[in-house]
């Protein structure tokens, strides 16, 4: 008897859908953890328009992002994250973000004031100052 046939596989990864809506969830959370005001979280998610933001904020689960804003929230993820390792205490995590910074990265401004520049790469460059600092190497 032959063996029976298997069932297609299905796809377990998960949707553009699926991952804007994720990610624009935990962005919203955050920037609540971070007290960011609106302008703010539009510099942040790459100045997306005012009724678009909207309504990314009321209705995640019907957004399509794109690859930008996509790489954009994983890097302030990445940056949260960071900051939950590195200060335990989440109040002191969530108010490093805003706080001069002596590094030379920052050169005596906030890391906010350093990711508002509006370029994904000085999220980058935040990213990559706390984890370094997380592996001991900064």
């Amino acid at each position: 008897m032959p063996a029976p046939a298997s069932a297609p596989r299905a796809n377990t990864r998960p949707g553009s859908r699926d991952m804007s809506a994720a990610g624009l969830r935990a962005f919203f959370n955050i920037a609540k953890d971070w007290d960011l005001g609106t302008e703010e979280q539009i510099v942040l998610l790459g100045g997306p328009g005012r009724a678009t933001f909207f309504k990314w904020k009321s209705a995640p689960q019907t957004a399509d992002l794109k690859r930008d804003t996509l790489e954009r929230l994983s890097y302030i993820l990445g940056i949260y994250k960071a900051l939950q390792i590195l200060l335990p205490d989440a109040s002191a995590a969530d108010a490093w973000i805003k706080k001069p910074n002596a590094a030379p990265l920052f050169g005596g401004r906030s890391a906010l004031d350093r990711m508002l520049g509006g370029n994904i790469g000085d999220l980058l460059a935040v990213r990559q100052y706390l984890d370094a600092r997380r592996g001991g190497w900064a």
